[in-house]
């Protein structure tokens, strides 16, 4: 025994989130199948969430509106009012902080808490969290107890609507290892599909895996995946982790089909200037740039490309992103594009490798890199900062709701 108290870990995850706060805006809608869908009116239109009596009837999120209805003839259909998930979702936060500093929000419907220093029981606490959001905000919730991350949030799945979970780790043998590799919270579909290539179906077959194996196929990331299997989760309850950013895109589904080149082209440029306005609010620069190109079969293809300079210029973007297009488009017709920056880098430490090309335009700068330097040996190094923002302080726009929301939640804080 090193001595060191057991870490309590909460994972909150609020049920079916947009529709229960529609119902509790408006109680009429409380048990009913009730969908929020992006855009009711126009193809695009896809479930971004449904309530539990919607699902009963195999709706399911990202279902496309017409065989969601196909479904359930009689599902209610409401817009999203992200004002209204936004305040709530804040006040959700303000309430978890009345119990711990150590709030960590992940989305806006979900977070994790540690709970350490608390002399409550957990279950106990877990109920009374529980209760409140139901007798304050009107909102059911799932609450996973484990000593990690990786449990707690494995623990809020295991019980919804309304549940509460506790998974030790001696546990983890009976609750944990039985299940399909694609059910262990972290791997995607594809990861799933590169594991079982190599003979884990199980979360059981990774926690044995060899690592060697698991290093050639997934990188670094198959040794912390194997890790996970077996329990193993260092991460700590971070409330400042909303600045981390991994990557910045967006995309967008063609009002129809198309193959013309230049209609391409044109929403291409339209997608990199959103990802340059989304990453000069975020004070990041993007290393690596992804297309997303989805054909009218649906079949999917994201090709990327690591960026000699960090960016977060439109021209550039575009450019890179049309060459990246023009080389894997097989001219087949054209459902949806999207760009990613990825790799950020914040803009404090982004550096731009000089060139034949580009040292002459940088050399014009130097003068004034001169006088900045000779400001900042007299007077400190704060007088004078190009290109420099503070996440906290930073005038951000909403960009990525469901996580730019929170950066209105540090704000309240303050």
């Amino acid at each position: 025994m090193n001595g060191k108290k057991p870490r309590i870990i909460f994972h909150v995850d609020m049920n079916s989130f947009y529709a229960s706060v529609e119902m509790a805006q408006n109680p009429t809608l409380k048990g009913k199948p009730l969908a929020i869908c992006g855009n009711p009116e126009e193809r695009r239109g896809i479930i971004v969430t449904c309530s539990y009596e919607a699902r009963k009837y195999g709706v399911k999120t990202t279902m496309p509106l017409w065989e969601a209805k196909r479904l359930c003839p009689q599902l209610i259909v409401r817009r999203p009012n992200f004002d209204l998930y936004r305040k709530t979702s804040l006040q959700m936060f303000d309430l978890l902080r009345e119990y711990t500093p150590f709030v960590e929000p992940v989305s806006i419907d979900e977070g994790y808490m540690d709970v350490t220093e608390q002399r409550i029981h957990p279950l106990q606490l877990a109920k009374t969290i529980q209760s409140r959001l139901v007798n304050d905000l009107d909102l059911p919730s799932s609450i996973g107890i484990a000593p990690n991350k990786f449990l707690a949030k494995t623990a809020s799945n295991m019980k919804k609507p309304m549940g509460i979970t506790l998974l030790r780790k001696r546990e983890i043998p009976m609750k944990l290892w039985p299940l399909p590799i694609d059910e262990m919270h972290g791997i995607g579909t594809k990861t799933a599909e590169k594991l079982r290539s190599i003979g884990v179906n199980t979360i059981k077959d990774l926690a044995d895996a060899n690592e060697v194996q698991l290093k050639s196929l997934l990188g670094i990331n198959g040794i912390r995946l194997k890790e996970r299997a077996n329990g193993i989760d260092p991460r700590v309850v971070d409330p400042d982790s909303i600045y981390d950013y991994k990557s910045v895109g967006n995309s967008t589904t063609l009002s129809k089909d198309t193959t013309s080149e230049e209609q391409l082209l044109a929403t291409l440029r339209m997608l990199a200037d959103k990802v340059s306005v989304r990453l000069k609010n975020k004070a990041v620069f993007a290393t690596n740039l992804s297309v997303m190109i989805r054909y009218n079969d649906w079949t999917t293809h994201t090709r990327s490309k690591k960026l000699v300079n960090p960016t977060q210029d439109e021209g550039e973007i575009f450019e890179e992103a049309k060459k990246l297009f023009q080389t894997h488009w097989t001219k087949r017709p054209v459902r949806l594009l999207g760009i990613t920056g990825n790799d950020l880098v914040d803009q404090r430490h982004a550096y731009k490798q000089l060139d034949l090309f580009s040292f002459e335009e940088d050399a014009k700068d130097e003068p004034l890199f001169q006088t900045l330097e000779q400001l900042k040996k007299k007077y400190g190094e704060a007088v004078v900062q190009k290109g420099i923002t503070d996440h906290r302080n930073a005038g951000y726009t909403n960009t990525s709701f469901n996580k730019d929301f929170l950066i209105d939640l540090e704000k309240g804080k303050e």
